[in-house]
């Protein structure tokens, strides 16, 4: 197997596998589940809207995760109610929380993210918890630095660039803020670059960048993830396995 294949199916076992269309239906949501055991491995996880969760659950393999978001995609203030929100998602059986943070607070108050990220956190109990910092508005470095920061304050397990909702989504230059923030802290918290990203190419330069910040080995499954829907057609392609991932449904 070449080199490009090998990273293809490495790149696999770390993506989250994404339907956030507003359209989503059970019947995309099935789809998603048989899309994400492949000949070629398994996804890390699926990210799907919360009314789906309990039926996701349901019928999920094994060993693949469920993830679903809350305060999404706006990143609005109710604290409580997105406490709610984290608690019905846990309920129903996810495994991950994919917050969006208040991130128009981050400029006047990151006390305010720090906060409701550390409630949402304790809402979510075992279940990880990554925090979506929306970094293509946030834009100005400073800003986005002090975003991962809170977050890192407030006890999340993963930093993750954007909801894929915005016009401008995961870019290198906010990958390498959030992962040296990462690494700052000590290299304990995942990263999770989303939106935009439909290539090999495109998944294989965040990985890279990881592994570059944070330490040769160190972007494994439990520490970084890629957001997206669409590049699994492309990997299946480098790894061999093109066929399979023929039809994507919409998403990151």
């Amino acid at each position: 197997m070449s080199d490009r294949a090998t990273e293809a199916r490495q790149l696999i076992a770390c993506l989250d596998l994404t339907d956030l269309n507003e359209d989503c239906t059970s019947a995309d949501v099935e789809t998603l589940v048989r899309r994400a055991s492949t000949p070629e491995g398994d996804v890390a996880a699926i990210c799907i809207w919360p009314r789906f969760v309990a039926e996701a659950r349901a019928i999920l393999p094994a060993g693949i995760q469920l993830a679903t978001v809350v305060n999404f995609p706006g990143g609005g203030e109710d604290v409580a109610a997105t406490v709610a929100e984290t608690h019905q998602a846990v309920a129903d059986g996810a495994d991950e929380i994919d917050l969006v943070i208040s991130y128009r607070r981050v400029a006047a108050d990151p006390s305010f993210v720090e906060a409701q990220v550390r409630a949402v956190k304790a809402a979510a109990g075992t279940a990880r918890l990554k925090a979506i910092l929306e970094t293509g508005e946030l834009a100005d470095p400073d800003l986005i630095l002090s975003a991962a920061e809170a977050a890192l304050e407030g006890g999340a397990d993963f930093l993750k660039t954007s909801t894929g909702k915005v016009p401008v989504s995961a870019t290198p230059e906010a990958a390498g803020i959030l992962l040296q923030a990462i690494a700052n802290a000590g290299v304990r918290v995942g990263f999770k670059p989303s939106g935009g990203i439909r290539r090999f190419e495109d998944a294989k330069l965040y990985r890279d960048m990881a592994e570059e910040i944070c330490g040769p080995g160190w972007a494994r499954p439990d520490r970084f993830r890629l957001g997206a829907s669409g590049v699994l057609t492309d990997l299946l392609r480098v790894a061999g396995g093109a066929a399979q991932g023929a039809s994507a449904p919409g998403g990151y």
